[in-house]
């Protein structure tokens, strides 16, 4: 079994991280900053922010039921993905799988890597619905594949992967396994989190742009083993949350049961809205889905969003993507904005 030093390059293995001036200063309460060049004027926003958003840790642990020692965060889910190839994969020589279709960001940060993707198709069942299957994933696994991304819900497809297709992987993958639970908080099973302590080379993602509703902040979240955070922290920017995204985090965290309403009502309208497209007479096929959006296959995907967008509606269309030929991505919006969705396309009929 690979240790995690046999996994993480060699040179981010011996690597001296650059120490900040924050990083140098803690433990007392100093009145006046006369050690990071910093100008003393236009308080607050001259002063560096917490490097290792000490405050916004504080309060998410308990809400995440992890310590703060397994908590990465980042501009946005971005950095924790493309530090996972800075991290373990050498350029041009190592590898990593997923699956087709997900998130485009896997592929293109190996591609900024210089790392080769491989990708596997989901398949796809008797009712027409995307299924994940370990074999198929680890058959695409070599010596020199140093992680698998898995997106769940998985993004187009909006479905959970199957959980026992995942524990596979888990048990059976001698890399770094990495869950982007982006949508976590719109599904009903149980998030990865409570494996962490299971499986240290395990790697969740989550967000603070979906159902938290602050896709401006940029702020994304990892969790893993201290270890692996603590490799994460050496790697990333000395200064990679800006003080206003991190203030910002403070005001949502300190009223998270607004957060969950605001998922119980996109919860009744993705029902809604699917069970609309469902009558819909140029549906072909709605998919099941555990996110905040509505995978549907339609007849004429690109005549349909065309004409939505003369309407001032904007939906994704994804009919380029493999194996969605036909199919338009619909985000769940307040029950007017989906209203207004629905009579545009009785309209385009």
């Amino acid at each position: 079994m690979k240790t995690l030093q046999d996994l993480v390059r060699p040179n981010i293995w011996s690597l001296k991280p650059y120490s900040s001036a924050r990083d140098e200063y803690k433990g007392f309460d100093a009145k006046v900053f006369l050690d990071a060049n910093e100008s003393p004027y236009h308080e607050p926003y001259n002063r560096y922010p917490d490097p290792l958003q000490a405050q916004v840790k504080q309060l998410l642990a308990p809400i995440k039921g992890v310590s703060e020692e397994c908590i990465f965060l980042g501009n946005g889910s971005d950095e924790a993905i493309d530090l996972v190839f800075r991290i373990f994969c050498e350029p041009g020589v190592d590898n990593v799988v997923s699956i087709a279709p997900t998130y485009g960001m896997y592929e293109v940060c190996a591609d900024v890597n210089n790392v080769a993707y491989r990708s596997v198709p989901l398949s796809v069942d008797e009712a027409g619905n995307f299924r994940f299957k370990a074999d198929d994933l680890l058959a695409a696994v070599d010596g020199h594949t140093k992680a698998v991304f898995l997106c769940s819900p998985n993004n187009p497809t909006g479905e959970c992967l199957e959980r026992g297709e995942l524990m596979k992987v888990l048990e059976r993958f001698d890399g770094i396994v990495v869950v982007d639970e982006a949508y976590a908080d719109f599904m009903e099973e149980e998030s990865f989190l409570c494996m962490l302590s299971d499986y240290p080379k395990l790697i969740v993602l989550q967000t603070f742009s979906k159902a938290w509703a602050c896709a401006g902040i940029r702020l994304g979240m990892a969790f893993a083993s201290p270890e692996v955070i603590a490799i994460y922290n050496k790697v990333k920017y000395p200064y990679n949350v800006n003080v206003l995204t991190q203030r910002q985090a403070l005001e949502v965290l300190a009223d998270y049961s607004k957060i969950t309403e605001w998922v119980a009502l996109l919860k009744a309208e993705r029902e809604r809205l699917a069970v609309a497209l469902e009558k819909y007479p140029d549906t072909e096929h709605v998919f099941p889905t555990d996110a905040n959006f509505v995978l549907v296959r339609v007849k004429d995907a690109q005549a349909l969003y065309d004409y939505l967008l003369t309407q001032g509606i904007i939906i994704r269309n994804r009919h380029r993507v493999q194996l969605c030929a036909n199919c338009l991505r619909i985000t769940v919006g307040t029950p007017e904005e989906n209203d207004a969705l629905l009579e545009a396309m009785y309209r385009f009929l």
